[in-house]
């Protein structure tokens, strides 16, 4: 009876290792240090700015809301597709803070800061939009779409250049500061660094499986490019090199979101199961994880993470399908 009991406990604690080993084990209890509704029942989309002090949430049926960290109320509410049910499944923040490009399946519109109007609205027949991205001072959008094109678009002088690279749906992009450079990544299995003015490669980052995410460094320094499976690359953007490959052991882990700190130093990434961590860029090692609150209206109750940042040092931020902006502290740096 003792030996079975023995064997029993090893072939438990086998299952419990192997357990962790294939779901990367739970995270353990986080509370955040502050916590703000954002959203009221639940969110589709949300962008946080370069410093983490703004915030833009697309609310299931509240429309879009611009928020500054800390405040009550919204600075701006806008409504891409009038006074309907809101369907905009795109934000995101130029680097400068000075406009917002939100997008729906069909069309996307350009908004200013400064007066929180509409500057254009555009109209996609081709195909489907899967992501945004606005360069500093509104100068150019980059418009990810499923038949594989992107198309970058200045609005001022309606220059139009649609990237040819990819072969399949893209599926991620993201626009230097400057608009000058843009990463896209899709479901060839490629992420290209381009030049936005000639359409030309710079760079080529291949993977095994489909390019799910990616994302740039503010400071020109980084680039980012995750797969479906289990490849999670840093590069250097200005000798195409990986610099570090993010380290778990999960065989599958998506990313929703990416950002680099201003000092280059850590790279804070959101997923669609609560969980958010921050990683050493130059090793690729997990420094810290936190999860987020769950949207109890959902079955099983869980949150998707849309948006991080660094809001100040020491701390992050995340902003998920809850419909709520949240604080953390960072402990293990």
């Amino acid at each position: 009876m003792i030996m079975f009991k023995a064997q029993l406990f090893r072939a438990s604690l086998l299952f419990v290792l192997v357990s962790c080993v294939l779901s990367g084990c739970t995270i353990p209890e986080t509370t955040p240090v502050a916590q703000w509704r954002h959203v009221k029942d639940g969110a589709y989309a949300a962008d946080i700015s370069a410093d983490g002090q703004l915030i833009v949430a697309s609310g299931v049926t509240n429309g879009i809301n611009v928020w500054r960290l800390g405040n009550d109320e919204p600075v701006y509410h806008w409504a891409q597709q009038g006074e309907g049910e809101n369907l905009v499944i795109a934000v995101h923040i130029a680097a400068d803070k000075s406009h917002v490009v939100t997008a729906d399946r069909e069309a996307f519109a350009l908004w200013s800061m400064a007066t929180g109007e509409p500057l254009g609205f555009w109209r996609i027949d081709e195909s489907t939009i899967r992501d945004v991205a606005v360069a500093s001072g509104g100068r150019g959008v980059l418009v990810a779409r499923s038949s594989g094109q992107v198309m970058y678009f200045e609005p001022e002088s309606q220059r139009r250049l649609e990237f040819l690279g990819h072969t399949e749906k893209v599926n991620s992009i993201d626009i230097s500061p400057n608009g000058k450079y843009a990463l896209s990544g899709g479901n060839d299995y490629t992420a290209y660094l381009w030049n936005t003015d000639t359409g030309q490669i710079i760079h080529t980052f291949t993977h095994p499986s489909r390019v799910t995410k990616v994302a740039l460094d503010d400071q020109g320094r980084y680039a980012f490019t995750a797969d479906s499976q289990d490849k999670s690359q840093i590069w250097d953007v200005q000798t195409g090199e990986p610099v570090s490959q993010l380290q778990y052991i999960a065989r599958q882990k998506i990313f929703t979101d990416a950002v680099f700190s201003k000092e280059g130093d850590f790279l804070l990434t959101g997923s669609p199961s609560r969980r958010v961590f921050l990683w050493d860029v130059k090793t690729g090692e997990k420094i810290d994880a936190w999860e987020v609150a769950v949207r109890e209206s959902v079955s099983p109750p869980t949150a998707v993470v849309y948006a991080v940042g660094f809001p100040r040092d020491g701390f992050i931020l995340t902003t998920s399908s809850s419909g709520l902006t949240e604080q953390w502290e960072r402990r293990n740096e």
